[in-house]
C-alpha cells in the first residue's frame, strides 16, 4: 500500500515516489501530479498552479482601498459659524478680511471595501470628523516599515505610497513578514499590474516594501525578502524571457568589439557563469581552492551567497589574480549596475536580437538550460547559480566542493 506523504507549508504532497499538487477553495478543488519524485522539481512545476491559485482566491477575497473622506464639500462654506475655504483634504477658516487664521483636516483616512456588499452600495469605514482616530495596535512588521521610512527621512507624497503598498500587502496577503515567500510578493506585483499600473508603477510601489524588508535583513530581523525581483522593470516577467540560443550567441560573438574591454569582459563573465548582472560588480578578489580560482558572490543576507569557480573559457580574459573590484562600481553598485545593463541590452539590439524577451538576464537563463541539458545535477545547479528558496540554499557555499563546481560551470561555456 503507497504511503502519502505531505509537504509541511506547501500544496504538494507525495504519493509513492510521486509528487503531486492539491489546491482547493469554496467552489473547486484541483488535484494534480506534477510527473515527478524530485521535491524541488515539483516545487518549481507546481508555482504556476499555485500562483492562479491563489489569484483566484484574492479576486473573490473583499479588497481593501485607502482613500482619504472628506467631511465638507469643497468651496466657500459655513462651519460651525465660522467661513471657511473648503479643499479636498483642507479646512482653511478666514477672518472678516479674508486672511486664513487656522487650517484643520476635511475629514480623514478611510478604508474602501470592493467589491460592494449585498447591498449593492460601497461600503468603507471612514473616521470620525469630531474626534482623532484610535490608532490601531501595531505590531512589529508595522515597526520595520516605520523603521524604514524614518531611516531615509521619507516624508510626503513618496511616505504615502509606501504605507499604502504596506497597507495593500497586509489587507490582500496578511502574513507577518518572517512567513511571505516569492509566491507573496508576485501576487502582490500582479495585483498591481491588474488595477492598471505599468510594470515600472509595479516595481516602484513593490521597491517600498523590498526596501524596508532589505533593511531589516540588515539589521537582523528578518533573513528572506519575498519582495526581491518578483516583477521586471522592462515589463517582462523573469520566466518569460528567453534564453539566447547558440545561434544568437555567435552572433554576440561576431559583433562583441561594439563594446568597450570592460563589458567585453562582463559579458563573458554572465555568460560562462550564469551570474546575475549585480553580482559581477560584488566581485573585489579571489580566493584558490587545491589550485581551483574562484570568487565568493551573492548577498550575505539573502539564499544566493555561493563559491563561483573561474571556467576556463572566462579565465584567459581574466588578470593572473584578482586584487580588486573587477568591475568598476562607480558612484555606486546601483548605479553602475543600471548604466550597464542599459549598455549590453543595446548591445543585443545592434547585434539584431531585438526581441524583447530577450535581455541581458536571458545569459543567465542560457547557463541554466546549459547546466540541464548536460544533466547537471539539480543541487549543483543551484549552488552555481545561486537559488532563492531558502531551503535549497542553506548549504551553499559549503555543500560541494569547488573542484566539483568547476567540473560543472565549465558545461556551460561561451
Amino acid at each position: 500500500m503507497s504511503k502519502t506523504r505531505a509537504r509541511h507549508g506547501t500544496y504538494i504532497f507525495q504519493r509513492g515516489s510521486t509528487w503531486y499538487v492539491k489546491l482547493q477553495s469554496p467552489t473547486c478543488r484541483v488535484e494534480k501530479s506534477l510527473r515527478t519524485s524530485d521535491f524541488r522539481e515539483a516545487e518549481i512545476a507546481a508555482l504556476p498552479l499555485i500562483a492562479e491559485h491563489k489569484a483566484a482566491l484574492l479576486a473573490n477575497r473583499p479588497k481593501v482601498t485607502l482613500i482619504w473622506h472628506r467631511a465638507h464639500e469643497p468651496g466657500l462654506r459655513v462651519i460651525d459659524g465660522e467661513q471657511a475655504i473648503v479643499t479636498e483634504r483642507e479646512l482653511q477658516f478666514i477672518d472678516a478680511s479674508g486672511n486664513v487664521v487656522r487650517r484643520e483636516p476635511n475629514g480623514g483616512p478611510a478604508q474602501l471595501l470592493t467589491p460592494a456588499p449585498s447591498s449593492g452600495v460601497p461600503s468603507f469605514k471612514a473616521f470620525d470628523d469630531a474626534k482623532r482616530p484610535t490608532p490601531a495596535v501595531k505590531n512589529g512588521d508595522d515597526g520595520i516599515m516605520e523603521t524604514y521610512l524614518s531611516h531615509r527621512n521619507i516624508t510626503g507624497h513618496k511616505r504615502r505610497e509606501a504605507e499604502a503598498s504596506w497597507a495593500l500587502y497586509k489587507s490582500l496577503i496578511g502574513k507577518p513578514l518572517k512567513n511571505a515567500t516569492r509566491d507573496d510578493g508576485r501576487l502582490l506585483a500582479q495585483h498591481f499590474k491588474d488595477t492598471g499600473n505599468k510594470s515600472a508603477t509595479a516595481v516602484k510601489k513593490l521597491g517600498w516594501l523590498r526596501a524596508a524588508v532589505r533593511l531589516a535583513i540588515k539589521e537582523g530581523q528578518l533573513q528572506f525578502n519575498p519582495f526581491a525581483e518578483v516583477v521586471s522593470e522592462n515589463g517582462d516577467d523573469e520566466l518569460r524571457r528567453k534564453p539566447l540560443s547558440d545561434t544568437d550567441m555567435e552572433l554576440c560573438k561576431k559583433h562583441l568589439g561594439l563594446l568597450g574591454e570592460s563589458d567585453q569582459l562582463l559579458f563573458r563573465f554572465l555568460a560562462t557563469t550564469g551570474a546575475r548582472l549585480g553580482e559581477a560588480f560584488q566581485i573585489d578578489g579571489e580566493q584558490i581552492e587545491r589550485d581551483v580560482r574562484y570568487v565568493v558572490i551573492g548577498s550575505k543576507t539573502e539564499a544566493s551567497q555561493r563559491r563561483l569557480p573561474l571556467p576556463s573559457a572566462l579565465i584567459p580574459f581574466l588578470p593572473d589574480k584578482i586584487v580588486g573590484p573587477l568591475f568598476a562600481a562607480s558612484p555606486s553598485i546601483e548605479l553602475a549596475v543600471k548604466a550597464a545593463s542599459k549598455r549590453l541590452n543595446d548591445f543585443l539590439d545592434e547585434c539584431g536580437l531585438t526581441d524583447r524577451s530577450i535581455v541581458v538576464h536571458s545569459l543567465r537563463h542560457r547557463a541554466a538550460d546549459r547546466l540541464r541539458a548536460h544533466e547537471c545535477p539539480i543541487d549543483i545547479r543551484h549552488a552555481l547559480l545561486g537559488h532563492e528558496t531558502r531551503s535549497v540554499a542553506e548549504g551553499y557555499g559549503e555543500g560541494f566542493s569547488v573542484v566539483t563546481l568547476k567540473k560543472w560551470v565549465d558545461k556551460i561555456g561561451f
